[in-house]
């Protein structure tokens, strides 16, 4: 693994096409050799969907393992934000696609993979069937001392945490500094982005509030299928890119649907990864957009 700043000349020196958010990082990066570690973050991959604005719909999520392969430095692990397959009525039929998602995911060559639920895997039978191939809807880890935690705002159909998940988020961020980093992976804003269009979750101003006293958090999310940037206090929230269809932002129309059309002169266009890169002494993680293709 190369240094931030080695990374962003690389990417100009090679001419491809990442696109970089924020470089805000703190003075000790530089000096923290060895420590610096990059994830992906892929979303919203509705495996299944089928219709005018993908009719690539059966090769993008292909597509997608097999840049991530190409990138020059494989990362340290890689998360999916949810939605990782189109919702459906048919229990049997939903399965079924959660089995050849995992099949076509299995092709990274990264084997530390981190899922969540989207409320198209969890809704419907409240994560009965994405727990029986993903296991736990929220969970914890660390790496290298940056404390990950994933919350599950989607198997619950009203599109909340619930009680129980907020006293085990407040026990978890008990045992834990003030300033130690932390990144919440979930799939729904936690904040109030646009209520009326469900890009919301109903009860994530209690998570905020719990998340608050902490002074180095990051929520990555995905389920607007766009790449979005906002502040609660000193808490960044960036939303990603779908790997399925981009969607309208938010009240540009009066509904949610339709979705952007497909540009079949620009394909794939919308459609897209990230890298985060960080490490324990970073005041903000440095986010890099990928395309698709």
């Amino acid at each position: 693994m190369f240094g931030s700043s080695h990374r962003r000349d690389f990417l100009k020196l090679a001419g491809l096409g990442g696109i970089v958010y924020a470089a805000g990082l703190s003075p000790a990066f530089a000096a923290a050799a060895g420590k610096e570690f990059y994830f992906v973050q892929l979303s919203d991959t509705h495996w299944g969907f089928k219709g005018p604005p993908n009719p690539e719909a059966d090769n993008t999520l292909k597509r997608a393992v097999a840049a991530v392969n190409a990138l020059k430095h494989q990362p340290d692990f890689i998360v999916f934000t949810g939605d990782l397959t189109h919702t459906t009525d048919d229990p049997k039929e939903r399965r079924r696609r959660m089995a050849e998602f995992r099949d076509i995911i299995a092709g990274l060559q990264v084997k530390d993979i981190r899922f969540l639920p989207g409320e198209h895997d969890a809704a419907l039978d409240k994560g009965e069937a994405y727990q029986e191939f993903f296991g736990r809807p929220n969970y914890t880890f660390e790496h290298s001392g940056i404390h990950f935690i994933a919350l599950d705002n989607v198997s619950d159909p009203a599109g909340k945490l619930g009680q129980a998940q907020l006293d085990w988020l407040k026990a978890d961020l008990a045992q834990l500094d003030k300033d130690k980093p932390i990144i919440v992976l979930t799939h729904r804003p936690l904040f109030a982005l646009y209520p009326d269009w469900d890009w919301t979750t109903a009860d994530g101003q209690a998570a905020i509030d719990l998340l608050m006293p902490y002074s180095n958090v990051t929520v990555l999310y995905g389920h607007i299928h766009q790449i979005h940037h906002h502040d609660t206090g000193h808490i960044a929230h960036h939303s990603a890119a779908s790997l399925i269809f981009a969607q309208p932002a938010p009240g540009s129309q009066p509904k949610r649907t339709p979705p952007v059309a497909w540009d079949p002169a620009h394909p794939f266009k919308g459609l897209g990864f990230r890298e985060i890169e960080t490490e324990a002494a970073a005041r903000k993680p440095e986010l890099t957009e990928w395309p698709v293709a």
